[in-house]
């Protein structure tokens, strides 16, 4: 089976995408995964555009180990990209798990998603417990066997957990990643960010993905980080998040909604053989 798709990252943080609204195109999970595999095709994830006669269309998220996924900023904003071209308008509306997600495109490839409200309380996340979300007191070990406790607890349309600490490069997130992203207190899974304040307008973070692992970039833990970063001043904030390939900017306005803008790649056509 022979399948035409496109390929398009925001930030390196890369997708494979796969419309459906003309042709219906059923893939197992075992070909999800192996669409993923970097040493097929990869990818971060796997992105379906289905047909809705309401809006634009509807995104269907899947990670790169065949797990689905209810958000994905990034993914979102590559596929507003990509239907902006195709029919030639500044403005496309997305459904992602029942959510409508409003982008906004401008010139140089840049894209802003509107996120929605962040949640933050603990059965919205979800814990599997009743604890306090701005100070989770899980124990991290850096290399050099050095103790620490924290972690904030968001969700942005998936669970993320987000540590502040002084010096990322300290901390193994590959080792500590797969730790936390299964940790008890998380019966989804969560997405897990190192974080670093470099002024109160910029952050600095690595992140592994749950489903994905480590990870160039993260459109949903951008936003997740720049909500802890402003837990006590929220409205009305703009917080720069670096990556390794480049910043986005998280807009939280006075009622609390969370704007996201960045690149995205140009379109690149692919054809994948199954």
């Amino acid at each position: 089976m022979e399948i035409k798709a496109f390929k398009m990252d925001g930030l390196g943080n890369d997708f494979v995408i796969i419309d459906q609204r003309k042709e219906k195109i059923s893939l197992s999970n075992n070909q999800i995964i192996k669409i993923c595999d970097r040493k097929f095709i990869g990818c971060d994830q796997l992105i379906f555009v289905k047909e809705n006669n309401d809006i634009d269309a509807e995104l269907e998220f899947y990670n790169s180990d065949g797990s689905k996924s209810d958000a994905c900023g990034n993914g979102t904003r590559c596929v507003a990209y990509l239907l902006s071209k195709e029919n030639n308008k500044k403005e496309i509306n997305l459904t992602v798990a029942s959510q409508t997600l409003k982008s906004k495109i401008f010139e140089n490839n840049l894209v802003e998603t509107s996120i929605g409200l962040p949640r933050m309380n603990w059965n919205e996340i979800p814990l599997s417990k009743e604890t306090d979300t701005k100070n989770l007191k899980i124990k991290l070990f850096d290399k050099e066997n050095k103790e620490f406790y924290g972690g904030i607890a968001v969700n942005v349309g998936n669970p993320h957990v987000i540590f502040f600490i002084e010096n990322i490069e300290k901390f193994n997130l590959e080792k500590i990643g797969p730790e936390i992203e299964n940790h008890e207190l998380f019966p989804e899974k969560c997405n897990v960010t190192l974080a670093k304040k470099i002024s109160p307008s910029l952050i600095k973070v690595k992140v592994w993905e749950r489903g994905v692992g480590l990870t160039k970039a993260c459109g949903t833990a951008a936003c997740a980080t720049a909500v802890a970063a402003n837990l006590e001043n929220l409205s009305n904030s703009k917080t720069e998040i670096e990556f390794s390939m480049g910043k986005l900017l998280v807009s939280i306005d006075e009622n609390h909604n969370i704007k996201m803008m960045g690149p995205v790649s140009e379109i690149k056509e692919i054809k994948i053989n199954i």
